[in-house]
This record gives C-alpha cells, structure tokens and sequence, in this order.
C-alpha cells in the first residue's frame, strides 16, 4: 500500500516535467527577445518600442492561457450518475455478468444516456462508480472520468475537455502567434548575424537559437492546431475521431457554426479570451440526436461515438421516446436543487436545467454556476 502511494507520488512529481521544460524554455526566449535583441542588438528606438509592445501583449495572451489550460480543473460526472448505496449494493452482489449489465440498464433508464460500449452494454467505469454520460470517458493519469474527454496532455498535466478544450485552443493559437511574430521580426537581424554584419557576442547565439526554435515550435504547432481546428468544425474529439460503422459518423455534428459554439459560447467578444463561456441552446444538440436516433432505430442498430451504439427501446415507450424522457429528465432535474446551476435563456424564452453540453437530454452530466 506504501509501495503504490510512493509510486504515485513520484508519477505526480514527474508529470511535471513537460511543464517545467516548455516554462523554462518560454523564459528563455522572453529573455533572448527582450534583453538580446530589443535591448542590446536593436539600435532604432521606435521599432525596439513597438517591438515590445507587441511582444508583450502576444506573451501575457500565452501565458494567460497556458496558466489556464493548467490549472482548470476538469469536469466531472455529478452525482446523479453515481450508484445509490443500494443499486452499488446490488450490482456486486451480483455475480452474473448479464444480470449486471440488466441493473445498469435499469438504472441508466432514469438518466439522459444514449450511447453504449461496442458490446451493447451501458457504459460503467468501475473505478469511479459511475455510468459514464455520453462522450466521457475516464482518464487513467487524473484518475477520474472527464466530460467530453479529449485526450490527456502531458504538456499541460491536465486532461483537455469540456472545461478547459476553449483555453487549450486559444494556448495552441497564441503560442503560434507568440512563435510567429518572433521569428518574423528577428529574422532580419538573423540574417545580420549569419553573414557577419553584426559583431559576434552573446546576442549572436540567442538570435539564432531563437530564430530556430521559434519555427521549430511554429510548424508542429500548426498541425496541431490545424487538426484540432477540423475536430472543432466536425464537432469529434481526439479520442473518437473517426466512426468505425452505423449511418451517424457525424452524429454529434451540429452544422459548423452550432460546432463552434459548444466551444466558444455565445459572447463573441469573449471567444478570444480564456474565459469560459460555452453555451448554446437546448434543442441544438437534442434535435442532432433525434435525427440520428430515428435513423439508427429504422435501422435496428447505430453507432454514436467510439464504438458506442444507441440503446433501441420501444415504440411502445412514447410516439418519441427521446420527447417523453426529456421531459421526465428535466422533471427530475428540477427537484434537485443542491448544485444545479441554471442558464438564462434570451428574452422569450424560459429558463431550464442544462448539462454541459447545453441540452436538455443532458440535463443531469453535470450542474454548472449560475450565469447570468
């Protein structure tokens, strides 16, 4: 019990090394830029102060995100997804593995879950003790199950999702800015340096050195970003890409501009700023469901993510099936009143529960603070 304690105390202290080289690297070129280039080889006042300027403004936006996609922490299933003492009580009692999937089914029935595992059983982490909501997957380095998980990344220490995927976004678009500017701007002065017209000193090295790294950085950087840009526009993630089968590869796709709001939210003076703001209407992502659940029915199976497929009730249950649980969802929402945050919709509309991923199907994911 020791022996594993010291073994994850030690993972800890070691996953921040990635941090701690991208931090010390990112005060390397603060330095080299500021002090090596503006101060000592820069002779011409106005280019050295607007140099700097923009120098620092591109710098404080990278730092500021980079701090946020660090330390936000991510969202978790709320408690609604826990097993009850007794359903937990009766689900290890059991031994036979049908009869376990049947209690998860039977208790998934109360909860907006409409994805399963490629075996056609509900989605339990047995770890955390939950029923995993659509799109959340657990993360073996946190140690707890993320909403709408994209992938752990060892350079922030943190998993990217539905907290913090708006600040890891603008870290990647800032950090291309930050590299880009400075290679444009030193690069005259690195030419300088490499032909001789510039006298050979300390400022020689961090030029150069600063000119490589900044492309070195620039160039992953933008296929990185490029990549997580289509992600956005399709509305997938890292972990489920790609839909091995069933007719609804694009069942979470709500149209690019629908796409782009789960991420960056309504307030669009706020989308370039590491500030959370994601939220979108209810019916958005419930109608995206409707539409591939009716198509997925006639065909008697789909796929919804990952090797997920639809749990296929019965006509008989309501002309709807998703209408009728919706509204037992949002019933059973509203008498929680601990933890539920709510969302004000615009003048006209009426205000309602929302999961984090602004629907009502997704009413009990998770409660967010009250906005305004």
């Amino acid at each position: 019990m020791a022996l594993s304690a010291g073994l994850r105390c030690c993972q800890r202290i070691f996953s921040w090394i990635p941090v701690v080289i991208i931090t010390s690297i990112v005060l390397w070129s603060y330095y080299a830029y500021v002090f090596e280039l503006c101060l000592f080889t820069i002779s011409h006042t106005l280019e050295k102060v607007a140099y700097l300027l923009v120098f620092h403004a591109c710098f404080v936006m990278f730092s500021w995100t980079y701090w946020k996609s660090i330390f936000t922490p991510p969202f978790s299933p709320s408690k609604k997804f826990q097993l009850s003492y007794l359903d937990k009580e009766r689900y290890e009692l059991e031994e036979r593995p049908d009869v376990q999937k049947q209690i998860l089914i039977e208790i998934a029935r109360k909860l907006p879950v409409f994805t399963r595992a490629a075996s056609g059983a509900i989605r339990f982490c047995d770890r955390c003790q939950v029923i995993k909501p659509d799109r959340c997957h657990h993360c073996s380095v946190c140690e707890t199950c993320v909403l709408k998980m994209d992938h752990h990344c060892p350079w922030v220490n943190n998993c990217v999702g539905f907290s913090n995927y708006k600040f890891f976004l603008l870290f990647l678009a800032y950090s291309m800015v930050y590299c880009i500017f400075i290679a444009a701007t030193s690069f005259q002065y690195f030419l300088k340096f490499w032909v001789g017209e510039l006298p050979n000193g300390p400022a020689k090295f961090h030029v150069l050195f600063l000119m490589f790294v900044a492309l070195m950085f620039f160039v992953s950087l933008m296929f990185l970003f490029g990549y997580h840009c289509w992600l956005v526009a399709k509305n997938r993630s890292t972990l489920a890409p790609f839909f091995q089968s069933g007719p609804d590869k694009n069942g979470f796709n709500l149209g690019f501009r629908s796409n782009l709001l789960q991420v960056f939210g309504e307030e669009r003076k706020l989308w370039l700023l590491p500030i959370f703001t994601r939220y979108v209407f209810s019916f958005h992502f419930s109608l995206c469901l409707r539409s591939v659940y009716s198509l997925a029915y006639h065909r008697s199976l789909g796929s919804l993510g990952d090797g997920h497929y639809f749990p296929m009730r019965s006509q008989s249950e309501s002309r709807n099936p998703l209408l009728a649980n919706e509204e037992r969802w949002e019933e059973d929402g509203g008498s929680d009143e601990e933890g539920a945050g709510k969302w004000n919709l615009p003048a006209g509309g009426r205000q309602i529960l929302f999961g984090p991923f602004g629907s009502k199907v997704h009413l009990a994911c998770t409660y967010l603070p009250e906005y305004s």
